[in-house]
C-alpha cells in the first residue's frame, strides 16, 4: 500500500502494520469500491434482463440465428487468428495455431450438436405417459472463463445460451480480458446484422475483480464456471444454481496389448496440443512392465526427452517455487521450459514434450499432479491392476472425476475402468485432450467444460452443453391407472427370502 495516499506521517510494512485510523480508511475505500462495483454488474444485469426478456419469447429460428451469429464470429478465418494472435499476445499460454484450431473445430463441433435441436417451446411429447415437456430459459448466465481459452470457452458458453434463449454475462480472466473484448465486439457485430440486442451478450468492465465476479454471480441466474477451483467454489458458494467443473490430472493406461507407435503418437499429439493449455491433456502415463522399454523408446521417437534424476530435480525447481506450480512454465513449449531449467543440453535436442519418471504420488511427488505444460510423468505397473491402482492413488491425490486413457486391444479393460476408477469418461485408443471434450470420430458432445461429478466437487458428469442452460416444464395429463400387484414386484425378494 502507498502510504502516501494517507499522508506522510502514515508508514506501512509487512514489520510494522498500519495505524487504526489508515486501516479503517482502508476498509472504507474497499467497501466503497465492492459497492461501487455493485452497481456496475447491476446495470449490466438489468440491461440483459431486459434484452432476454424479448429474446427469450422470439421463437426457436431467433433463438438459432443468435446462436449461429456469436459462432460465424469466432469461426470466420480472419477474426479466428485475431483472437488467437491476442490470446497468446496478452496471456502468453499456448500458441496461435493451435489456437485457431482450437476456436474453430470447438465451435464447428457443437454446431453439429446444436442443429436441428428445439431449444424452447414443446420438445417432447410422450402420449403413454400422457408427459409434455416444454423447454423454458433459465435467464441471465454468468459464464466464467479461464485465461488459457479466453476466446474458444466463451465462445462455447455464449452459443449455448443463446441457442437456449439466454443473455449471457461473461467474467473473463484479467490476462484473457482484452482477447474477451475482442470476441464480444465481433458477436455484436453479427448479432446487429439480425437486428438482435448486444445486451444479449457483455462482460464485466475492466479491470477485472473478485468483487466484481462475486457481484455478477450472485445477481444472475445460473453459473457456469470453467477454470481455477477458486472460481468454482466461489460460484458453488454464491446462492445461485451453479455449474462448475473439476480440476484435470488426467492419465492415460498402456497395456501390453496397445498399438505402441499408435499410441505414442496420440499422447504426443495430445500433451503437446496448445502447449498443453488443455484440462484433458494427459499429465501422466503409466506403462504395464511388459512393454515399459519399447513404449518409452516410442514415445522418444513421437518428440518426447526423457530427463535423468538431476535433469528432473533441476525442472521441479523451475516448476513449483515454494510448493506451488509456478506460472513462468504454464503452456510453454518443452523448449522453453528445457531453457528455463538450466537444461541447454535437453533444450538443444527441440524436445515436443519433456518425460520424467516417477515412483510416487501427492503433494511430496509434484510431478504426479496436473502441470499445464508439455510435461510428461511417466509410470511403470506391474500389470494392468497395478496400473488401474496406481491411477486411483493419482486421482485421490488430484483429478478426481475428469477422465482416464486407455490404450489397448481388450475393451472389457475400459469398462473395468469405467466400473471402478473414480472417473466420469474413459478414452480409448484417441488422443485425449481432443476427444475428451468431443471430437468427430466419437460420440461425446462438443464442449470445454467437463463436469467431474461428486468425485470432483461438481454437480454433473457430463461435457457441459446445452441442457445445462435451459429450465424443462412438465405438463402431465391423466391417463388410464395401472396398479400393480406387490407380489409382481417383490417375486424376486420373496422367492429368496420369504415374507
Amino acid at each position: 500500500m502507498n502510504s502516501r495516499a494517507f499522508g506522510a506521517v502514515v508508514t506501512s510494512s509487512p514489520q510494522s502494520p498500519l495505524p487504526q485510523d489508515a486501516r479503517s480508511l482502508a476498509a472504507t475505500a474497499r467497501a466503497a469500491g465492492a459497492a461501487c462495483e455493485q452497481v456496475q454488474v447491476a446495470e449490466l444485469v438489468a440491461r440483459a434482463r431486459a434484452a432476454q426478456r424479448t429474446f427469450a419469447i422470439a421463437g426457436q429460428r431467433t433463438l438459432d440465428t443468435a446462436a449461429s451469429a456469436a459462432a460465424w464470429a469466432i469461426m470466420e478465418p480472419a477474426r479466428n487468428r485475431q483472437l488467437a494472435e491476442l490470446a497468446v499476445a496478452d496471456t502468453g499460454l499456448g500458441n496461435v495455431d493451435d489456437k485457431i484450431q482450437k476456436n474453430f473445430r470447438k465451435t464447428l463441433g457443437l454446431l453439429r450438436d446444436l442443429h436441428g435441436r428445439r431449444t424452447t417451446g414443446v420438445i417432447a411429447q410422450d402420449a403413454a405417459r400422457g408427459i409434455v415437456e416444454i423447454a423454458r430459459a433459465v435467464g441471465v448466465v454468468a459464464a466464467i472463463t479461464p485465461s488459457t481459452n479466453p476466446a474458444a470457452t466463451p465462445a462455447n458458453k455464449i452459443i449455448n445460451a443463446l441457442k437456449c434463449g439466454n443473455a449471457v454475462i461473461v467474467a473473463p480472466s484479467p490476462k484473457g480480458y482484452s482477447a474477451c473484448a475482442l470476441l464480444l465486439r465481433f458477436i455484436h457485430a453479427e448479432l446487429a446484422k439480425a437486428s438482435l440486442s448486444p445486451d444479449l451478450v457483455q462482460m464485466l468492465p475492466a479491470p477485472i475483480s473478485k468483487a466484481a465476479t462475486a457481484a455478477l454471480m450472485q445477481q444472475v441466474d445460473l453459473v457456469v464456471a470453467t477454470g481455477s477451483q477458486a472460481n468454482v467454489r466461489m460460484a458453488y458458494t454464491s446462492g445461485t444454481p451453479a455449474f462448475g467443473v473439476g480440476a484435470g490430472n488426467v492419465a492415460s493406461i498402456v497395456t501390453a496389448s496397445a498399438d505402441l507407435a499408435d499410441a505414442a503418437q496420440k499422447i504426443a499429439r495430445s500433451k503437446t496440443f496448445d502447449n498443453a493449455t488443455s484440462c484433458s491433456s494427459e499429465n501422466s502415463v503409466v506403462i504395464e512392465d511388459a512393454v515399459y522399454a519399447p513404449m518409452i523408446e516410442a514415445l522418444r521417437a513421437a518428440g518426447g526427452v526423457l530427463l535423468d534424476e538431476a535433469q528432473k530435480r533441476a525442472l521441479q525447481a523451475v516448476m513449483w517455487v515454494d510448493g506451488k506450480l509456478s506460472a513462468q512454465c504454464t503452456a510453454k513449449s518443452a523448449q522453453v521450459i528445457a531453457r528455463l531449467a538450466g537444461l541447454a543440453s535437453v533444450a538443444a535436442q527441440q524436445p515436443a514434450f519433456l518425460m520424467v519418471e516417477e515412483t510416487g504420488t501427492g503433494a511430496d511427488h509434484p510431478f504426479s499432479g496436473e502441470k499445464l505444460s508439455p510435461v510428461l510423468t511417466v509410470y511403470r505397473a506391474r500389470d494392468f491392476v497395478d496400473a488401474m491402482s496406481l491411477v486411483e492413488r493419482l486421482y485421490a491425490y488430484m483429478g478426481a472425476g475428469h477422465s482416464v486413457g486407455l490404450h489397448g486391444g481388450d475393451p472389457a479393460q475400459a469398462v473395468q475402468l469405467g466400473q471402478t476408477l473414480p472417473v466420469a469418461r474413459v478414452i480409448v485408443n484417441q488422443a485425449h485432450c481432443f476427444a475428451t471434450g468431443g471430437n468427430f470420430d466419437n460420440g461425446l458432445p462438443f464442449s470445454l467444460s467437463m463436469g467431474c461429478g461428486t468425485w470432483g466437487k461438481n454437480n454433473f458428469t457430463d461435457n457441459l452443453g446445452f441442457r445445462q442452460y435451459l429450465n424443462v416444464t412438465r405438463v402431465a395429463y391423466p391417463i388410464a391407472a395401472v396398479v400393480p400387484e406387490v407380489d409382481d414386484l417383490l417375486a424376486d425378494y420373496f422367492g429368496r427370502f420369504g415374507r
